[in-house]
């Protein structure tokens, strides 16, 4: 059932739904980006769920690692590892810095950009963040398991997560600690296939209802997981 019913608890059919390695919608806010992410657990991404993200979404697809585990890796921020004229005084209207990191593949990947290989990339960056949050998987282990430049773009979650920024980045790490997931999470723009904007959050609603997924504000998220 679609949290678009309105007896259904939007965050705790987000958070269900997240355990059991289902995508949830997300809409950010509208004085933010004010766009709607699918969001996916890393781990439970197959062929069809990046066939989704690029056929119904449309966007980036990326994949957000919370800041322990960015940590762990050794992993900077795209404008603090490039010397470029580009990177410098970089300014966002919705925030005071961008969260990308390193792009990367897996290593047993070919080109890296089919499905398979995305699936396989994203994947293997979940169960990697799962094992990393135990302890068991460093940045050498990152490094012989993964390769830069690749089609996957890495995102670093705040310190604080919700506390310290609010974007689909935090949001989708804060949803995935309290459905007790690994800390790496899929996040994808949903782009209007006519206009090339964002998709609105009211046909984004109608798109979680005919599919039958959980769409959120995350307004609510962080009044109940802040």
């Amino acid at each position: 059932m679609s949290s678009t019913h309105p007896d259904v608890d939007a965050v705790e059919a987000a958070r269900a739904a997240f355990a059991r390695g289902e995508p949830v919608l997300i809409h950010d806010a509208a004085d933010r980006e004010g766009e709607v992410d699918i969001v996916y657990p890393a781990a439970a991404v197959d062929p069809d769920a990046v066939s989704r993200l690029r056929n119904d979404a449309g966007g980036l697809i990326c994949v957000a690692l919370s800041d322990a585990v960015a940590e762990t890796w050794e992993l900077p921020f795209l404008a603090d590892a490039l010397e470029h004229p580009a990177t410098e005084a970089a300014h966002l209207d919705y925030d005071d810095r961008s969260s990308f990191s390193l792009p990367v593949n897996h290593r047993e990947t070919f080109t890296g950009i089919t499905d398979d290989d995305r699936a396989l990339t994203i994947r293997e960056l979940g169960r990697a963040a799962d094992a990393a949050a135990e302890g068991a998987f460093g940045a050498d282990e990152f490094a012989s398991s993964f390769r830069s430049p690749g089609h996957v773009t890495l995102l670093r979650g705040a310190p604080g997560l919700l506390a310290d920024r609010q974007g689909h980045t935090e949001l989708g790490l804060a949803l995935a600690d309290a459905a007790d997931r690994e800390p790496a999470v899929v996040v994808c723009e949903m782009v209007d296939g006519d206009t090339g904007e964002a998709r609105t959050p009211a046909d984004a609603r109608a798109y979680a209802e005919r599919e039958g997924l959980v769409y959120v504000e995350g307004r609510d998220l962080l009044t109940r997981l802040d």
